[in-house]
């Protein structure tokens, strides 16, 4: 059941529920047609960007995406300079992107909730363990690059 807690299958479940809040409950509201499906596009497409972006670099530094294991290496090259969870602020960006494309207004808290969940979730835990594996470059690392952005 462990493979149940991963930030994709989190990201997937608030995606689910904002199609369904658009597709089935979308209580007349709307962000206003062209412009948001541009904006999602845009979100979606950085989003992406970015998650490609730290894929490279995990892999050029041979190094775990899991989330719940324990990397070899600190990454702090290319958009880890920027900062330290690129592939959970894509997915954040996914997710407020689709929820624009899908003009789903009454799912824009979705977008809070699920920064919090991967913080508590994954983000927290990591950068305990982290901070017990690379101690000083993991500390020195975290006052010169933000969590988010």
């Amino acid at each position: 059941m462990r493979w149940l807690d991963m930030p994709p299958v989190w990201l997937l479940a608030c995606l689910v529920l904002a199609w369904g809040q658009a597709a089935y409950f979308p209580a007349g509201l709307s962000f206003g047609g062209a412009w948001s499906e541009f904006a999602g596009g845009l979100l979606v497409g950085g989003g992406v960007v970015l998650m490609a972006l730290a894929l490279s670099e995990f892999r050029r530094h041979r190094t775990t995406v899991i989330p719940h294991e324990t990397p070899e290496r600190l990454i702090q090259t290319g958009i880890f300079s920027r900062t330290r969870n690129p592939i959970y602020l894509g997915d954040a960006l996914v997710l407020a992107g689709l929820i624009l494309w899908w003009d789903a207004v009454l799912a824009l808290p979705l977008v809070p909730i699920f920064v919090w969940v991967i913080e508590k979730r994954f983000i927290e835990p990591e950068e305990d363990r982290m901070r017990r594996k690379f101690r000083m470059d993991f500390a020195r690392y975290c006052e010169k690059t933000r969590r988010w952005i």
